[in-house]
């Protein structure tokens, strides 16, 4: 392309100029995408209501973007004008991370949902919009026959359709597991930056030159200031790990943040320390298991800061520990983060639980605890009839299925997952971690199911070794259970139906 291109409103005739355009500016909307969802959770967890907000606001920019774009094409699309754009696209990108550096920039009271939109909207709404100034503006550069505004205008959707597409698959498989979020937002503005500049400038050798000088310059600069380093001690394909250290009666506990929610705590001298009341609880019925004569054997749903295997490995050395968690990243900050030994004979499996207890069963666990869910995120497939058939095909005879949940006020998600469970085993308990939790917005239940009755008058004898039976205090009694299950409409959670989501929507509204 001639100077005289460069510099005026004349139409763009090289094909793969203005298709190439269009797939840098719609891959780099997709990248932004994708990385607004990691980038949010240390703020906000990560949810069906995270991503939906994303969606939304990036969309909403994009849709903003066209409609602007189009009026401005119609009166200053030049090459000159893309650059400016691309510049101020590069600028609104790198201002992600410094809105992210910010603590917060909502009162910590509000509704989380609304939280969700101020950060997504603060943060990703705007570079999407510019971006999304871009197709209309080249797609007026490139009309140079009006008898081919189909073809030439197709071809600039379908290029912007491949950019999304490259964007998004880039993004999911390779770029966040090589580089993390922050490395990923300044390499886009990095390239946003080099095109603007190559625009504005025009393809001639000495304003490549500069380019590259700029680009390198800013580079090194960003890295220099540690721009590239977001808050996570640790980012994995799944989640953004931070931990933080406090002392309690004179130990030091260590706090393992998975996202926005501490999910275990440590005590780094003394392993055997549980801190959650679920886990004293999972304690006092490993307790009461173990009293038969033989160490259980516990199959672990949800690995975490591993402080429950841990605790078993101590407690019971000779018992057979497995742990289900998918994020290998997890088990490995356990290790360089939480003293997991390196030969601890807990044996872990980096897959999905569905996927681990999918096939037929290689072995009968005496103990299967759940430890997956949290009220910002939980994975509905944990949650159905039919992965607790699989669970139960795993389970001994008389063994315990044991999962803590989080709940509001209504107990909506409780009462469906106590149901369900109630259409496998024969025999289901409820535990209340908050005896008033009808006027708690968040509260704790214990859920334990098995084929054979729980003797709970022996369970008042096991106070899992911190002089406390509180399993026995927590299950709830036969008329509390039908009060709430006459509260409302029974459900039934399966693959086909789950609606977790909407709910545990009282635990984010309120």
């Amino acid at each position: 392309m001639s100077n005289d291109v460069v510099q005026s409103t004349k139409p763009v005739t090289r094909l793969w100029q203005p298709n190439l355009i269009v797939f840098v500016s719609s891959a780099c909307i997709m990248v932004l995408e994708l990385v607004a969802g990691r980038i949010i959770a240390p703020h906000v967890g990560s949810s069906l209501y995270t991503w939906t907000t994303v969606i939304g606001v990036v969309l909403a920019g994009i849709m903003l973007g066209n409609y602007l774009g189009g009026r401005i094409a119609d009166r200053w699309a030049s090459m000159r004008l893309l650059g400016a754009i691309y510049l101020l696209a590069a600028f609104a990108s790198v201002a992600v991370l410094g809105i992210d550096r910010m603590n917060r920039i909502t009162p910590g009271d509000w509704n989380i949902v609304v939280e969700i939109l101020i950060f997504t909207t603060a943060m990703f709404f705007v570079p999407c919009t510019i971006l999304g100034t871009i197709s209309p503006i080249v797609a007026k550069l490139a009309v140079s026959d009006l008898a081919k505004t189909g073809s030439t205008v197709g071809k600039i959707y379908a290029a912007g359709a491949l950019g999304s597409i490259v964007g998004t698959f880039a993004t999911g498989f390779v770029l966040i597991s090589w580089f993390g979020t922050y490395t990923i937002v300044l390499s886009v503005a990095l390239i946003l930056l080099a095109l603007g500049l190559i625009f504005m400038l025009g393809a001639r050798w000495w304003s490549v030159a500069i380019v590259v000088v700029a680009v390198a310059g800013g580079g090194w600069y960003a890295l220099n200031q540690g721009w590239n380093k977001g808050p996570c001690v640790v980012e994995t394909n799944y989640y953004c790990i931070k931990t933080y250290d406090e002392e309690r009666d004179g130990e030091t506990i260590r706090m393992f943040v998975l996202d926005h929610l501490v999910h275990s705590y440590v005590a780094l001298n003394n392993p055997n320390k549980l801190i959650y009341p679920y886990e004293q609880a999972y304690a006092e019925i490993a307790q009461m298991r173990a009293s038969r004569g033989k160490p259980p054997s516990l199959l672990m749903i949800g690995g975490g800061g591993y402080t429950f295997p841990r605790f078993m490995e101590l407690t019971y050395p000779t018992s057979d520990i497995q742990v289900a968690e998918f994020d290998p990243g997890v088990t490995q900050a356990a290790h360089d983060l939480l003293a997991l030994k390196r030969d601890t004979k807990i044996v872990t499996h980096n897959e999905d639980a569905r996927m681990f207890i999918a096939g037929k069963p290689t072995q009968k666990f005496d103990l299967i605890f759940g430890d997956a869910f949290n009220h910002y995120s939980v994975p509905y497939h944990l949650t159905t009839k039919e992965f607790n058939e699989r669970v139960r095909a795993w389970l001994a005879d008389d063994g315990l299925y044991v999962v803590n949940i989080i709940d509001g006020r209504h107990g909506d998600f409780t009462r469906a997952f106590f149901y369900t469970l109630r259409q496998t085993f024969k025999y289901v308990y409820l535990g209340e971690g908050n005896g008033d939790w009808r006027n708690t917005p968040r509260n704790f239940f214990l859920l334990i199911a098995s084929d054979t009755p729980l003797d709970l008058n022996a369970l008042t004898q096991f106070d899992g070794g911190d002089g406390d039976a509180l399993t026995a205090r927590l299950i709830a009694g036969d008329a509390e259970i039908n009060r709430m299950l006459t509260e409302a409409p029974l459900v039934t959670l399966t693959d086909q139906y789950a609606p977790v989501d909407q709910m545990l929507a009282s635990t984010f509204t309120e």
